[in-house]
């Protein structure tokens, strides 16, 4: 199946694995990339150097195209431009809407840029900057999200833009692949889906988790960070929700200090980069302070394993996934369900199937 995405990336099938941190590490993006499709490592959760590291494993395992989420507001996201270039990344992502230069830069040294964005008005902005294709997600995405479903919000993106569009948010399989098709995306991203198979290096607790679950047990909370961040619905997040705002503050002050150590931050560059994302979303001091808290809440529950002291990025689709495979039978299903489908399309003018 060949796409403006195929294209435009070099994979062999329009699907997306996101950049999810403390998941979307070597061992997930190089199984997806050997599957034929386009895996994204993410760097927010790693210093420049692990990231060089990471792109380097990667190649080591596979030739095949891969891409890295960047984070457009880091202090040091020049550097990690540069890593890109260097290393020869086919594919930069990023979770917020990079500059100009950015995207100049990485485009003269040949590289696919392909922002992120939750809104129409922003996805016209990096396509007039020159993007070469927008990630949309709708409400129904996981980790930080806004209202408007994929269904409303995709057909106005690829009506604004001339650039081709993915489609994220509420896509688990073959079925979800056709009916963004016809919205007139590109292709599709997943992340709870790929988060969800043998190839993920989450703990094996955390996934049975996410498999327990049903929809009504997704919810969208502020309680982590200030903003609308949807996850599994667990007895920690409602005590989080519980919380005042001083007891919380607290909290997220002492966990700003553990991601210093596990990150090897210094201070004034975490200070930096909260002055970064308070600028990027206008931001209260005190939604930054508990904006910093999040990566070690992600952590406790993505590599620790700990269900009851982290919390859990999920899109609504975990209600509906009840299996693990690798990410090679995830994606051959994906495309077989896609091509079953289309099979069974009635003709134009004609009658049912």
């Amino acid at each position: 199946m060949r796409t403006a995405l195929t294209e435009l990336t070099g994979v062999t099938y329009p699907i997306v694995q996101t950049g999810m941190g403390w998941v979307a590490g070597p061992r997930l993006v190089t199984a997806t990339a050997r599957a034929g499709a386009l895996g994204i490592l993410a760097s927010a959760t790693m210093t420049a150097e692990g990231l060089r590291a990471a792109v380097r494993e990667v190649k080591s395992r596979t030739d095949a195209p891969f891409g890295v989420n960047l984070r457009a507001d880091a202090a040091d996201a020049r550097e990690r431009v540069r890593i890109v270039v260097d290393e020869g990344v086919r594919v930069a992502s990023f979770a917020l809407a990079p500059s100009r230069d950015l995207i100049a830069e990485l485009k003269d040294a040949g590289v696919v840029v392909i922002p992120s964005v939750g809104a129409r008005r922003h996805a016209e902005k990096v396509a007039a900057w020159g993007a070469d294709a927008v990630l949309v997600q709708g409400s129904e995405g996981g980790g930080h999200t806004g209202g408007v479903a994929t269904s409303v919000l995709l057909p106005q993106v690829v009506d604004a833009v001339g650039i081709p569009v993915v489609a994220a948010g509420g896509f688990h399989d073959g079925r979800g692949l056709v009916a963004a098709l016809a919205y007139g995306a590109a292709g599709i991203a997943m992340g709870t889906r790929f988060l969800l198979t043998s190839d993920s290096p989450v703990p094996g607790p955390v996934k049975a988790a996410y498999l327990a679950a049903t929809v009504d047990d997704i919810t969208v909370t502020r309680a982590v960070d200030g903003l609308p961040h949807r996850m599994l619905r667990t007895d920690f997040v409602a005590s989080l929700e519980r919380a005042g705002r001083v007891r919380a503050l607290a909290a997220a002050v002492r966990r700003a200090a553990r991601f210093r150590g596990l990150s090897g931050l210094s201070w004034p560059r975490m200070v930096r980069d909260g002055l970064a994302l308070k600028r990027g979303k206008d931001l209260a001091w005190s939604q930054v302070l508990l904006a910093a808290n999040t990566p070690v809440l992600l952590r406790a529950a993505m590599v620790e394993g700990r269900t009851d002291l982290g919390v859990m990025a999920s899109g609504q689709v975990a209600g509906l996934i009840d299996d693990l495979p690798s990410c090679e039978e995830l994606v051959r299903r994906v495309m077989s369900e896609a091509r079953q489908v289309l099979g069974s399309l009635p003709e134009p003018g004609g009658g049912g199937p």
